[in-house]
């Protein structure tokens, strides 16, 4: 293996096994090792690759570690830098899955997960404000992002309403400025295989992986839309678990598709919804000087894509009200949920720690 793909693969190892506390952790440990300590390049141009990776659905952090590794050396970088960085997350959640599914009906476990749960129903309220602060600009945003809320909350697909909104603020945009739209065509995503075969899990990945827009907690929504309500693959409960199991582990959130991957079709089901949800990204990276190219010049895109980050949002409040119900079922839940909210507004990195500490109340309260 050439120097340079050896260092990359060993930088980007380093960080999947490290990189605990979500997006906002993982960018900052990239920025310390690439620019401060290797210096690959300067600080301007790697915030420059982030705000890019923003621009495509998918984990924004794994997608910089794509784009990095592209950067350095191509494509055999590309695919070196995103496998490692998702590797040891994936065997980590794949470990866990397997515990989960022999021992989660133990008193211990379940101890565990019901002092988890509500701290994820917190962080979850906390991802919200916190994008909403950098998303929502003027009344008409929130009016279109509490339309989606409620929408979502009545049951219609999460993909029709990210498209919708982002025509709606695309035609706003448009008519606000008296231009013609760029006539940027949309596909709307469709479930193509509801059942649980390897397929079926596989392309429900897929679509997972190249609709979620806006962070790892929009991907949520979709989860909660298919793999409970329309495929009955998990119950609200076993989803907000999964869910707070990957709040406590290195890496990238979504590698939650290799737990529920395994719980639906064992080894062969992580596999295939771990390939598939990140696969978008591999695809997208080396195509994101046009995408950025495109978005900067045609208001038209420009628009669809503010829209669709609106629309994220709301998704985002549909699920937390649909996994807070199962997440707080006493005082004591709703009191860690509302301390764990607290706490981050604080400390926004503190989400591990408070997943662990979260479990060992649950484990106290047994007694």
């Amino acid at each position: 293996m050439p120097a340079s793909l050896a260092e990359i693969a060993l930088v980007f190892s380093k960080l999947g096994l490290v990189a605990f506390g979500g997006p906002v952790a993982h960018v900052a440990l990239m920025r310390r090792e690439v620019v401060d300590r290797r210096r690959w390049l300067d600080e301007r141009v790697f915030l420059e690759y982030f705000a890019a990776c923003q621009l495509i659905p998918g984990p924004t952090s794994t997608e910089l570690a794509i784009l990095l590794g592209y950067k350095r050396a191509g494509v055999a970088g590309l695919v070196i830098a995103g496998s490692v960085f998702i590797g040891p997350a994936m065997a980590i959640m794949l470990g866990l899955a397997w515990l989960y599914r022999e021992f989660a009906s133990s008193v211990l476990l379940g101890g565990v997960l019901h002092g988890i749960r509500p701290v994820v129903a917190g962080i979850i309220v906390w991802a919200l404000l916190d994008l909403g602060r950098r998303i929502l600009r003027g009344p008409w945003p929130v009016l279109v992002g509490l339309a989606v809320a409620l929408a979502a909350l009545i049951g219609l697909n999460p993909v029709l309403l990210l498209v919708a909104a982002g025509v709606v603020i695309a035609v706003r945009d448009s008519l606000a400025t008296r231009s013609a739209p760029g006539g940027m065509a949309v596909i709307v995503a469709t479930p193509l295989l509801g059942g649980a075969t390897l397929l079926g899990i596989f392309l429900a990945f897929l679509k997972f992986g190249a609709v979620s827009f806006g962070s790892g907690y929009v991907l949520y929504a979709f989860l909660h839309a298919d793999v409970v309500q329309n495929y009955h693959w998990l119950t609200d409960r076993q989803l907000l678990d999964a869910v707070a199991i990957s709040q406590a582990t290195p890496g990238p959130v979504f590698t939650v598709a290799t737990f529920i991957g395994f719980l639906v079709a064992g080894l062969g089901g992580a596999l295939l919804a771990t390939l598939g949800i990140f696969l978008p990204g591999f695809v997208l990276v080396p195509f994101l000087d046009r995408i950025v190219a495109v978005v900067r010049t045609n208001r038209w895109a420009g628009g669809f894509l503010e829209g669709v980050n609106v629309a994220a949002l709301g998704l985002i409040a549909a699920v937390a009200l649909q996994l807070g119900r199962a997440a707080l079922v006493d005082p004591i839940t709703i009191g860690i949920a509302l301390v764990s909210f607290v706490v981050l507004l604080r400390a926004p990195l503190a989400a591990p720690l408070l997943v662990i500490a979260g479990g060992v109340v649950g484990v106290l309260l047994l007694r």
